[in-house]
């Protein structure tokens, strides 16, 4: 699903984000990484070793959806995790990494931002999670995120940062801006003593709403969030309802692979 603007609307749209990104303080130096999906396979994204406060729209590089260079700039090492994610999530134009510092001290801490603490967040995010560490420009990074990126819009890569995406650059940069207000308020609530979490029976009726909105669709329900588990919303596997204590069937080879994973992040 090809974005639904140029190339050049595309390139002044990630050098006004990534402006953005360095003014709120989410990136420093040559933090981040901002990319938008153009056509099938082409990605233009921000360089390598470039504040992302003093992009020019002349200096953004141009890839193939494997990162194969289409342009004389180099775009970031870190474009890996974009390519996972446009890969997995065909609705994704557009992609922002960054290391906001509230969202990052939970990262640092090894803490999700998972608890249901704003409606809003609810409506518009959902929860966040934590990946495992991954050494940044390597597939350890990338495995890590795997298992996240279909039920999420959002994650947090432990000691490393936040990344965020979205149908385009405004709805992942919103995510992004999102997830780092929600991460300061919970930092906040905290040292007053506590946040108060939202009754089951009031996220359900966010979960709902959500969808009909269309802030987020069924598949979020299956996000590995301590608060869904909590209601009776159901998830969505390929299209079969799964009521909760229902029995779910597997392969022998999906069963192993499950069993391997776990204990692998044990």
């Amino acid at each position: 699903m090809p974005s639904d603007i140029n190339e050049t609307e595309a390139r002044e749209l990630i050098v006004e984000v990534g402006r953005l990104m360095y003014e709120r303080g989410y990136v420093v130096a040559s933090d981040g990484n901002v990319s938008i999906r153009v056509g099938e396979d082409r990605i233009i994204a921000t360089p390598t070793m470039t504040s992302k406060g003093r992009m020019t729209v002349d200096s953004l590089a141009v890839t193939d959806l494997d990162g194969n260079a289409l342009s004389d700039k180099r775009a970031s090492s870190e474009l890996a995790m974009h390519i996972l994610i446009y890969k997995n999530r065909p609705d994704v134009l557009a992609v922002c990494h960054a290391h906001p510092p509230y969202g990052t001290a939970f990262a640092v801490a090894g803490l999700p931002i998972d608890k249901p603490i704003l409606s809003e967040v609810v409506l518009t995010l959902g929860c966040v999670p934590l990946t495992d560490y991954g050494t940044p420009s390597t597939d350890e990074l990338t495995d890590a995120m795997k298992p996240f990126v279909a039920h999420h819009n959002a994650l947090l890569m432990a000691n490393h940062g936040a990344v965020a995406y979205g149908k385009d650059l405004w709805q992942a940069f919103d995510r992004m801006e999102t997830l780092e207000h929600t991460a300061k308020i919970a930092i906040l609530s905290r040292a007053l003593g506590g946040a108060n979490d939202l009754p089951p029976d009031s996220i359900e009726k966010l979960i709902h709403i959500r969808e009909r909105a269309g802030y987020l669709d069924e598949s979020a329900r299956c996000q590995a969030c301590g608060y869904l588990h909590e209601t009776s919303v159901t998830c969505d596997l390929d299209g079969a309802s799964v009521p909760n204590g229902a029995k779910i069937s597997f392969t022998r080879d999906e069963l192993i692979e499950l069993l391997n994973s776990v204990v692998s992040r044990q």
